[in-house]
């Protein structure tokens, strides 16, 4: 109910609308969380690829505490602007061609979330209902009018961000592209003359980016990365290349009738700048192969991005099409990978060198012969190593192998962001089942006699192996 007798303009109201904003200033973060993830979850368009979903954060983040310091100070909004993060973040939009009405319409829901949290606040401090409805007022006035002045800008950041973008870049073509991926039916050939691109030919599908983004300049290295790979390649004819925004790209390399690629990182690490990244999909003939490698190089660039820092330069969907899979949540990955390592989850070099000997160990069914030959390694260091690996997942693959060798290619390909750190509290060994002793891979059933009959075979069981060598072998 409104009491029109109490101004929401006299001080008493704009002091609690001050004690308000200054009591919820040290819920900040709890408040930006609320409404970032009411934004992500009512707007679809909003939910791009992990970084542009970080500056979405950050720009959420600092609206609210800016219209905090506003309520609590009296700040003329006359002397307010858009936050950087705020206007970044419609740019990044613009170059991605996503509708300004969804960045309006967040500010819409978001600044009616960051009014319930107020309300709420002002409730909990006051039954009185004239005080309630003044300061209440002012609040919901004065965040109106601050939606009202940065959605101005932010809008006139977003036009003119869209129509340098546009300028640069082949809106046709890029239409075309969009066609291609959704899977609406084209005519061949003038899409083929569009693009500048044959489509009846075997494709590699390619996203590549840098961790900085330097203007138009990050632009013209990755398409030089981008043609540098595809003359590595042996491709005869120009990648297709496709900006997503000032930092990242789509591209497509022409391999003609071949059906096979093998990337190089040489290239991409000289020169003082941040190198350039690649996530690569598999070759695929035809349209429906040019949507099928570029599906896949999307998620060769999820794992990559879900890494961090331990990110290779190069990520095939081949060598992590497992993690693909399951790498939805890196917070559901990483306990997984935890529990099911055991100590082989910490991150050092000494348990890294377990898991890469343990790694191969597997791939080769379990030889200790070979898996020295594919390490350049005594057979005796392997046999350390294993027996080492097989305490830290507590003594047994038995029917875990295969949830192993996916935690093993979890640690390979995301690292830190999946393995316990230094100073963090370690998983424990987990005991091993009763009656089983040792990994013992089904192509090698456990040698029964001595020690030197047991060596007899082209590769000993790791049961066997687990002996203690006569030398003691480097670790």
């Amino acid at each position: 109910m409104y009491y029109p007798s109490v101004d929401q303009s006299s001080g008493s109201a704009a002091q609690n609308a001050a004690d308000v904003s200054g009591a919820l200033a040290s819920r900040t973060a709890e408040i930006s969380a609320d409404i970032y993830d009411l934004i992500v979850r009512e707007i679809p368009q909003l939910r791009s690829d992990q970084r542009v979903l970080t500056l979405l954060d950050a720009s959420v983040a600092e609206n609210v505490a800016t219209l905090l310091h506003v309520l609590q100070h009296g700040i003329d909004l006359k002397n307010v602007n858009a936050p950087s993060a705020a206007e970044e973040y419609a740019r990044r939009l613009a170059q991605r061609g996503v509708p300004i009405v969804a960045l309006l319409r967040a500010y819409r829901i978001g600044s009616a979330r960051f009014q319930d949290w107020c309300f709420t606040e002002l409730g909990r401090r006051t039954a009185d209902a004239s005080v309630i409805s003044a300061a209440g007022l002012r609040i919901a006035e004065t965040t109106a009018s601050y939606i009202d002045r940065i959605s101005e800008q932010l809008v006139s950041a977003y036009e003119d961000e869209k129509e340098n973008w546009l300028r640069n870049r082949s809106a046709a073509r890029a239409a075309r592209v969009r066609a291609l991926l959704a899977g609406e039916r084209i005519d061949t050939d003038p899409s083929e003359a569009v693009l500048g691109y044959r489509l009846r030919q075997h494709h590699v599908g390619a996203v590549c980016w840098v961790e900085q983004a330097g203007g138009s300049g990050s632009l013209s290295r990755l398409e030089r990365a981008t043609a540098e790979i595809a003359r590595g390649a042996g491709c005869e004819a120009r990648p297709m290349f496709l900006p997503q925004d000032e930092s990242s790209a789509w591209a497509w390399l022409p391999l003609g009738i071949r059906d096979t690629f093998t990337p190089s990182d040489t290239d991409l690490r000289t020169g003082p700048e941040a190198p350039v990244r690649f996530a690569f999909g598999t070759p695929a003939p035809g349209v429906p192969g040019f949507r099928r490698t570029h599906q896949q190089a999307l998620s060769a660039y999820g794992i990559a991005l879900a890494a961090g820092g331990a990110a290779r330069l190069v990520t095939c969907f081949s060598d992590v099409a497992p993690l693909a899979l399951m790498a939805g949540s890196i917070d559901l990955v990483r306990p997984w990978v935890i529990e099911t390592l055991g100590s082989l989850a910490n991150d050092d070099d000494h348990h890294a060198r377990l898991r890469d000997t343990l790694s191969v160990f597997l791939q080769e069914n379990g030889s200790f012969k070979a898996t020295a030959e594919q390490l350049t390694l005594h057979k005796n260091t392997v046999q350390y190593r294993v027996r080492k690996a097989q305490e830290g997942l507590g003594g047994t693959l038995g029917e875990r192998r295969l949830q192993v060798e996916l935690a093993l290619l979890a640690a390979r390909w995301l690292g830190a962001a999946v393995l316990v750190q230094a100073g963090e509290p370690g998983p424990e060994t987990p005991p091993a089942p009763a009656g089983q002793r040792g990994l013992r891979p089904a192509a090698e059933p456990a040698a029964r006699g001595s020690g030197r009959q047991a060596n007899r075979g082209s590769s000993g069981s790791a049961s066997r192996s687990a002996a203690a060598p006569r030398q003691t072998p480097a670790p």
